[in-house]
């Protein structure tokens, strides 16, 4: 059974995808499948032992692209299904473009003219329920207990001593990130019994700078800075490799969550509730709640970053006591 995946576009919203992604193989033993999606999801998920294409999306790089949609679709071909986990009008006439039949995208203006199947699917539960649903959407049967954790099929890298990951970035926004020299009074405290990695997009060399710095200004010498140093399948199998991880609400996040790495997670401004680690026993989530959050901003809009700036490390380092 040839089936179409539209892949989200964020690196975390992809992983969280991949639940779903189970699923279809579980429920369609036949299936094989061929991915179409952003550089980062693609890198993340091409894979899969059942992925026979992958496909990056560059339509929107087009003078014109609804014609390269078009296009793009005809290439790819007929399949005996078809679902987007984006809710976007060019995703749904891709799917529709292609001739397939049976396709599946989230209830939206555009969707329920193009497509067969478009489930209403409530927004206010955690984010890999709500693809899941969208995937099992012509099984009866399904429920929400046979969701599995998420999945990645790159080999975790294996370090000689226990390891520590520093992850300050948020490709989002400002507003999601913690600040360098708290993550740095952080990982101090755990130099002796950790080797430490610093992780971060080429967007954020510099802050990852700034923890390298405050690193050394505590006399932490014990650490490597991969920062804007890694590919998408390099920087998943050192996350794979940690022993323990340190991060923003963010794509490695869940990168983590995929390989069950002991997490601690800081949120300011996002749904916790929906985009939290999925299914990784040991995870803990460091938050305040505030009158304004969440506000899903990309930039505080009241100035103050206090959701962030009220975080102390010695609540981050206690969390990671109680892991």
């Amino acid at each position: 059974m040839k089936i179409l995946i539209i892949l989200p576009n964020w690196l975390g919203d992809a992983v969280m995808a991949t639940p779903a992604i189970e699923l279809l193989a579980k429920h369609y033993p036949a299936a094989r499948f061929t991915f179409v999606g952003s550089y980062v999801s693609i890198e993340a998920l091409k894979h899969h032992p059942l992925c026979e294409k992958a496909v990056i999306d560059e339509t929107k790089k087009a003078s014109s692209r609804l014609l390269a949609t078009y296009k793009l679709a005809h290439e790819l071909g007929r399949f005996n299904m078809a679902i987007t986990f984006r809710n976007q009008l060019h995703s749904s006439l891709l799917l529709r473009f292609t001739g397939t039949v049976f396709t599946v995208a989230k209830h939206s203006w555009h969707s329920r003219f193009l497509l067969s199947h478009t489930p209403k699917i409530k927004a206010n539960k955690h984010l890999v329920k709500q693809y899941a649903e969208l995937a099992m959407v012509n099984v009866n049967d399904f429920n929400e207990d046979e969701i599995p954790p998420l999945k990645l099929y790159i080999r975790p890298k294996t370090f000689e001593k226990p390891t520590l990951g520093i992850n300050a970035g948020a490709t989002y926004g400002s507003a999601k990130r913690w600040y360098p020299e708290r993550f740095a009074a952080v990982a101090a405290e755990y130099t002796e019994k950790y080797d430490i990695i610093i992780f971060g997009g080429p967007n954020e060399v510099e802050m990852a700078q700034e923890i390298e710095d405050n690193l050394k200004q505590l006399g932490v010498t014990n650490y490597t800075n991969l920062a804007g140093k890694t590919n998408i399948e390099e920087l998943c199998a050192n996350i794979g490799g940690c022993s323990l991880f340190i991060t923003n609400d963010s794509g490695p996040m869940h990168v983590a969550a995929a390989y069950q790495v002991p997490t601690v997670s800081i949120f300011g401004p996002t749904k916790y509730k929906e985009t939290s680690q999925w299914m990784n026993e040991k995870s803990k989530l460091v938050r305040k709640e505030m009158d304004c959050s969440p506000c899903m901003k990309r930039e505080c809009p009241l100035g103050h970053h206090e959701c962030m700036k009220s975080i102390t490390a010695d609540e981050v380092s206690q969390a990671v006591k109680e892991l």
